[in-house]
């Protein structure tokens, strides 16, 4: 075993812990600038294509609290993306009948092309960034991290 190795394995597991949380938060800046850099060449952000990816899953469209519950964000944060979706024709807005303080969104079929065009491209994107990982060092990556807040889920 090499000097490093001895010196990792005789590490507190506390702080091979932190170690594991700081490459993963590098990771995750690395592809989150990559993908930020890459939507801002489609007149893009990530939070926009994250509404619209989650508007893409429901299509008969979702009030927009539970668009909000299911981004993990507030209200606030999605209204301003939403004005501008539905200003370039690729949201609509519809009452919910019963409520008439509720609004339900979703994609237009400009809107879902759109999308589909941009979904495309970041499998594409993500696709460059992790071809260094084999299939069974992914399919052991997907394994270990889904044990990270199983119990949260």
């Amino acid at each position: 075993m090499s000097r490093p190795e001895r010196a990792v394995a005789a590490e507190p597991l506390s702080k091979q812990r932190l170690r594991v949380w700081l490459r993963l938060l590098r990771a995750h800046g690395v592809i989150e600038r990559r993908l930020r850099d890459e939507l801002r060449g489609h007149d893009s952000t990530l939070p926009r294509f994250d509404v619209m990816a989650t508007l893409d899953r429901y299509r008969d469209g979702l009030r927009m609290s539970d668009l909000s519950a299911k981004l993990k964000v507030s209200n606030g944060n999605v209204t301003g993306i939403i004005e501008r979706l539905v200003g370039e024709g690729f949201v609509e807005r519809a009452a919910v009948a019963g409520d008439r303080r509720a609004m339900r969104v979703r994609l237009t079929e400009a809107g879902r092309e759109r999308f589909a065009a941009m979904a495309a491209e970041h499998e594409s994107w993500v696709n460059e960034l992790l071809d260094g990982l084999t299939a069974p060092e992914l399919d052991t990556l997907v394994r270990l991290l889904s044990k990270i807040g199983e119990d949260e889920a």
